[in-house]
């Protein structure tokens, strides 16, 4: 008996008690298990993962994020970028830059010219530094944030799930779902750590906190 036939034996053999008509969804299954092993402060604990993964991470208020995407933009010496539609105008600065619409749809050979693309996301999962976009407003179809170079993304506080489990029920999974995870890398046999080859070699997150309950909620005029 080769292993494929012990295998499906043993298949048979546990299923010889199940009644021919019940389906999987006859039979409950317990769901009782943790959803998030992220702790008391799940957007601390995805800013810290996030850094690991050798992205640069920036904190701030909704007030100060156009001067903060403003200073990773000139940062990097960014001369152009993509802005999907949807992105936050109060978010987007003006500065040394050509800004590209996707109106019309840009071609591969424009898209992989520009130095960068500025993106919002779907989901932040804090245990493992995962950012997850899903074509939604302000982040695009997925060559925009694997053809430029620099991918400059905002995380609001709230968009953020300790774990998996949780960050799965927030997605659609009929949507076309992106887990970035750093910048994209790779190792060869000798673990020789080579960045870039999949996607941007270079990541910039910037959180937006929430205001407090006892603060007025104010955001920058575009």
């Amino acid at each position: 008996m080769n292993p494929r036939d012990t295998v499906l034996q043993r298949i048979r053999a546990a299923l010889t008690d199940v009644p021919a008509s019940e389906t999987p969804d006859d039979v409950p299954v317990p769901r009782a298990y943790a959803s998030s092993h992220a702790g008391p402060d799940p957007v601390s604990l995805f800013a810290e993962r996030v850094a690991d993964y050798r992205a640069t991470v920036t904190r701030t208020s909704a007030v100060g994020a156009r001067a903060v995407v403003a200073d990773a933009l000139s940062r990097r010496g960014v001369g152009s970028l993509v802005v999907p539609e949807g992105f936050p105008p109060q978010m987007l600065p003006t500065g040394e830059w050509t800004v590209l619409a996707e109106e019309p749809r840009l071609n591969v050979e424009h898209v992989d010219a520009v130095d960068a693309v500025l993106t919002t996301c779907a989901v932040g999962i804090a245990v493992t530094g995962t950012i997850v976009l899903d074509a939604g407003p302000g982040q695009g179809r997925r060559a925009l944030t694997l053809l430029p170079d620099h991918h400059l993304c905002v995380v609001r506080e709230a968009q953020v799930a300790g774990d998996v489990p949780e960050a799965l029920t927030r997605l659609d999974p009929a949507r076309p779902l992106t887990f970035i995870s750093g910048p994209s890398a790779t190792s060869d046999i000798e673990l020789d750590r080579v960045e870039g080859v999949h996607g941007p070699r270079t990541l910039d997150v910037v959180i937006i906190e929430e205001p407090s309950s006892e603060e007025p909620s104010s955001e920058e005029p575009s």
